[in-house]
């Protein structure tokens, strides 16, 4: 106990020493130089370019993510991002005027965007050099120093990205930190003055607890159940592609993919087929050998997503490898109970939905009660798809849930006004799937328990950016009407 205690004393005290350094650092105020970031943020570009093919290496071993894949999804990504920063941040830098009300002149008022200081960067394994390099893009481009925490999952990215840190960079500047629990436990200790985290809900009110100790601000990008909708009047060919590529993608271990499909009874049958038609088209009659198809990260995340393909009845896919962590691109029917009346009269076997209330009936209590694959996020190849009659009851049905990360909807332009009107979500793409993380032009994060605080180009700016106002009065005039005794009240009361 008494060693265990010692290498935890001792890893405390590295932690501190980096994080005291990094404030010694930042307080000399050389970050906040513009002409300081944006050598920073070239030099990060640089070694960008330098280990792109390490970066496709590393992530073929921990993800058997293709070339292609890695190139679209985490290095392209990055990069626009970069050239982003450095072509906007002189213009973001620079004080915005505002204006002044008459009875505060004589006066100018302005904002000014300073960094916030050291920040804590915590990036998950799903895309971990994306989810890790455009945040910092962010923190360099504000003037912050930053620690960076990556996932121990995908253990050869970041390897990698160890060796570009710290090729790159002054570790009293930028500096990554590996480790499992232990780590992030000593790093959450830390008063930070900004924490940026992706991942999980659960870890993200872990993260959200230890910042309210010192009341440091954050940015949280967490996950969430994104529905996706497809009406009896869709382009059927296009949202059957667009659905099976965004589901498909990193083998579905990404936050905004569909987490589940709700289609009109009308065109489901269609639905299904063409959805089949491309799984096949995109991997071949055997997904398993595809060099396109990603695997699950590890044991555990196999186990929990092989779990779900006894919760309902499986229209396509359901094979599975061990060894190999593979899980087909599988669809999965999720029963619905036909009713008389909005009430559920007859229960299957398994959990089911009536087709026109969309409310789940446990088959033992005929209570409200949804199976696991639809309490939780499936992060996974598997998709569970619900049938609906009635367009109105989907909005209630998403209402009634936590605020999803991203919600897509297939149909035309009044059912997207519906949807867009009755529903909250982080984000939303309209006749297509996952794409809006793509631009970096628009702000990207969730809402409730999906996240809080957003990032891209200038939204990563201002989010390690205080938004710092200054008003500025004359030093050779003065009113004396706000100075006691007030006599000039009614005066005041005209100019507000």
């Amino acid at each position: 106990m008494e060693s265990t205690n010692s290498v935890s004393q001792q890893l405390s005290n590295s932690i501190n020493n980096i994080v005291s350094k990094q404030r010694e650092f930042f307080l000399t105020n050389e970050t906040k130089s513009i002409d300081f970031r944006l050598k920073q943020l070239k030099k990060l570009k640089q070694v960008v370019v330098k280990y792109q093919d390490e970066l496709y290496d590393a992530l073929w071993k921990d993800l058997h993510k293709c070339k292609e894949e890695t190139f679209l999804t985490e290095i392209t990504i990055v990069l626009n991002e970069i050239n982003d920063h450095i072509k906007n941040i002189k213009k973001w830098a620079r004080p915005e005027k505002v204006k002044t009300p008459v009875y505060l002149m004589p006066s100018k008022s302005y904002v000014t965007y300073e960094p916030f200081g050291v920040a804590l960067i915590i990036a998950p394994w799903n895309y971990p050099f994306n989810l890790m390099f455009t945040p910092l893009v962010g923190a360099i481009s504000s003037g912050c120093c930053a620690v960076l925490k990556p996932s121990p999952y995908s253990q050869n990215t970041s390897d990698v990205m160890q060796k570009m840190i710290d090729e790159t960079f002054d570790k009293n500047y930028i500096t990554m930190v590996q480790g499992h629990r232990e780590v992030n436990q000593a790093l959450l200790a830390q008063k930070f003055d900004f924490i940026f985290y992706t991942g999980s809900p659960d870890m993200g009110r872990v993260v959200m607890e230890a910042a309210s100790k010192n009341l440091t601000p954050l940015v949280l990008e967490l996950g969430g159940k994104s529905p996706c909708i497809v009406d009896k009047n869709a382009n059927i060919d296009f949202a059957a592609r667009r659905i099976v590529w965004g589901k498909t993608i990193n083998a579905g271990q990404t936050c905004v993919a569909p987490d589940y499909l709700m289609v009109h009874h009308d065109v489901k049958d269609e639905l299904i087929k063409k959805m089949i038609y491309y799984v096949e088209k995109f991997y071949g009659d055997d997904m398993q050998k595809s060099h396109c198809f990603c695997r699950i990260i590890n044991d555990k995340a196999y186990q929990r997503l092989t779990s779900y393909l006894d919760e309902g009845k499986i229209i396509y896919g359901g094979r599975c490898d061990k060894d190999e962590r593979y899980i087909q691109f599988t669809l999965l029917e999720i029963n619905v109970a036909k009713s008389q009346s909005h009430k559920v009269t007859k229960c299957c076997p398994q959990k089911s939905y009536d087709s026109e209330t969309l409310q789940p009936c446990d088959p033992m209590t005929l209570r409200p009660c949804d199976p696991n694959i639809m309490s939780s996020e499936i992060f996974g190849p598997i998709l569970p798809v619900i049938e609906f009659d009635n367009i109105n009851k989907v909005s209630e049905f998403i209402a009634n849930r936590p605020k999803p990360l991203a919600l897509y909807y297939f149909g035309d332009d009044e059912g997207a006004e519906d949807i867009l009107r009755t529903t909250t979500s982080g984000g939303v793409c309209l006749n297509d799937t996952i794409l809006h993380v793509a631009n970096e032009h628009l702000p990207f994060g969730g809402v409730g328990e999906s996240g809080m605080g957003k990032y891209h180009s200038k939204e990563s700016f201002l989010a390690f950016s205080n938004k710092r106002a200054v008003l500025k009065s004359s030093n050779r005039i003065d009113f004396a009407m706000k100075y006691p005794p007030y006599d000039k009240l009614e005066m005041i009361k005209k100019l507000m």
